[in-house]
């Protein structure tokens, strides 16, 4: 095993009324894949600050090899008194080149010449991850990388983890991202942080495993210890055993969604031959939105039934936010028709935080200062309905001021759920939310008795929660995929592979007369310089959608917007014909083989 690069050893830190950290040591190796793990407020982000040397030690040391360098990508970087987002970039000492940085800007989709003050959320990530990347550092501490990033921006960065020669500790609550590129997992748990060399895959039931040895050796010790630690067991066990058998409803439930799809086109048919068409909330039928000469949404039909989970996925720009609207009645279709139940009654999660009073008490937000809440029809005493979404029940009179950034997200999930409603719409719900936060919101969304509309880029949020899946892909047409983003993924790659088969009717195929032994020299060359082609085109239409991610584009520069939409349409049609060639050769090559 190769030594560490960098060492904290015996450290103590203290903060606020206690010790945060006791007696804490970490090893990080050259070439380390860290999954960050913890409760919120469990001091994640400090320890990265202690990494990087910002934090004084209490007690202890850190240990840095020389002539390594840590670099972190923070969640909410300050770029004020910047002009420019590549200003703030090359800023500092330490900072990385122009032209270092704008090429990997360049692969995401940001342009670093806009204003840093108008910049939007998803444009201030791309430009801090561009500079974090383009210092090539030999540790890299990543705070909840892929917020405010779309689908296509985070499988950009995944693939560039995957080559990066460097070692990372990440803190995220994107799984499917933890899952794919830690083989090691960190835990921040009570003062004391504990390591284990699986990755994200098999957290759970390492941390399961940790319970149960700290519960029968703490069966001697006090009471109220005791008792404090098995309740953390058992809620832990419990909640997995919940969601497995979510897990296992939600799948029952996206079979007999696919019984009534069928082939795409005949939904409404299946839906009308028994009583399901009294269950239908959302009936679209032919829909199709336009701006300008762009096709957003293109001849698109669904019936949306009462209890169906239904999430929107596609890169920004490719039409998301405006199917939601189409389907909530906000906008009105050019062509076609949506119908609303009559009954139909929702609520959409506000997820602007800093909209709340920060002077105001938490009951004040809950229950208008008193101690009764009425939850869909029945009460129920504040305390009792804190400790549901994971409040210490004593934060009942506390300042909305004095929570955290996850607990103020948790409270309006609180406020939002209580409300009486049969449609739920959720748009991006995820982002900044721990996992214990996230966990809770899936649980929610699960039991709910309602229909749920969700936009979303956390892949596996979206597996553990939804019937069906309508995917975007910029061309106006929707996909309708019984099952979460895996099985949308899938059947685009199923698609493509169908589309390079199929062959025009009454065509010939004259039968060979010799057997190949190798490939031809065209199909060799396609072969070879495909895969770095359409790598190449991916990386152009990251860069279109990330300038189309603008919601004032259209308004500002209609004459760019139009540029870009003619651009990415041309781009998708260039990479459909790559991935197609590429199938067919690589088929060639696999008979040869």
């Amino acid at each position: 095993m190769a030594p560490p690069i960098l060492s904290l050893e015996d450290v103590w830190l203290h903060q606020g009324e206690g010790w945060l950290f006791e007696d804490l040591t970490l090893h990080v190796g050259p070439k380390d894949r860290l999954a960050l793990i913890g409760r919120n407020g469990a001091g994640k982000t400090t320890l990265f600050r202690m990494l990087a040397d910002q934090v004084e030690l209490d007690k202890g040391s850190r240990t840095l090899v020389p002539g390594k360098q840590v670099v972190i990508l923070e969640q909410d970087p300050d770029m004020s008194g910047h002009e420019r987002l590549i200003d703030w970039v090359t800023d500092g000492e330490g900072a990385p080149e122009a032209h270092a940085a704008e090429a990997i800007a360049d692969q995401m989709g940001i342009d670093l010449e806009r204003p840093a003050k108008t910049a939007s959320g998803g444009e201030r990530r791309r430009a801090a991850i561009a500079r974090a990347l383009a210092l090539e550092p030999d540790l890299l501490l990543l705070d909840e990388p892929t917020n405010h990033l779309d689908l296509a921006a985070i499988d950009w960065l995944e693939s560039w983890l995957q080559r990066y020669t460097g070692a990372f500790i990440v803190i995220s609550h994107d799984r499917t991202f933890l899952s794919r590129l830690t083989r090691s997992c960190l835990w921040l748990d009570r003062k004391t942080l504990r390591r284990a060399e699986v990755g994200y895959g098999g957290f759970e039931k390492w941390m399961e495993d940790v319970l149960e040895e700290d519960r029968r050796q703490l069966e001697k010790l006090d009471e109220k210890l005791r008792q404090e630690t098995e309740w953390l067991h058992k809620g832990v066990t419990a909640r997995r055993k919940r969601n497995q058998g979510r897990l296992r409803k939600l799948f029952e439930l996206r079979q007999q969604r696919a019984a009534m799809i069928g082939m795409q086109g005949k939904a409404a048919l299946g839906l009308a031959k028994d009583d399901a068409k009294t269950k239908v909330v959302i009936d679209a039928q032919e829909v199709t939105k336009r701006y300008d000469e762009r096709t957003i949404i293109d001849n698109f039909s669904l019936r949306i039934q009462r209890g169906d989970r239904i999430g929107i996925v596609g890169a920004n720009g490719a039409g998301k936010t405006t199917l939601l609207k189409l389907l909530t009645g906000e906008l009105t279709p050019d062509e076609g028709s949506v119908t609303l139940a009559k009954t139909l009654s929702g609520i959409v999660v506000d997820q602007q935080r800093k909209l709340l009073d920060p002077k105001k008490k938490v009951r004040d937000v809950l229950a208008e200062g008193g101690d009764w809440i009425e939850v869909r029809g029945s009460k129920k005493h504040i305390k009792g309905y804190l400790k549901e979404f994971l409040f210490d029940p004593g934060l009942s009179d506390a300042l909305i001021g004095t929570l955290s950034g996850g607990e103020r997200h948790r409270l309006l999930l609180a406020r939002e759920f209580a409300r009486e409603s049969n449609l739920l719409v959720l748009d991006e719900p995820t982002n900044d939310l721990d996992m214990e936060t996230l966990d809770l919101l899936q649980e929610v969304i699960s039991d709910y008795q309602g229909t749920v509309l969700l936009v979303s880029h956390d892949r596996d949020f979206l597996d553990r929660t939804v019937t069906m899946t309508l995917g975007l892909d910029g061309s106006g047409k929707v996909d309708i995929v019984a099952g979460g983003y895996e099985d949308w993924a899938k059947r685009r790659k199923e698609r493509r592979v169908e589309t390079k088969k199929a062959k025009p009717e009454g065509e010939k195929q004259a039968a060979p007369t010799t057997k190949a032994t190798k490939l031809s020299y065209k199909d060799q060359r396609d072969f070879d310089r495909l895969p770095g082609e359409i790598e190449r085109i991916e990386g152009e239409i990251v860069k279109a959608e990330g300038a189309m991610a603008d919601p004032d584009l259209f308004t500002k520069d209609p004459d760019r917007f139009a540029a870009l939409t003619k651009k990415l349409e041309q781009l998708r049609a260039d990479k459909d014909a790559a991935e197609e060639r590429w199938l067919e050769v690589a088929e060639k090559a696999e008979a040869l083989a």
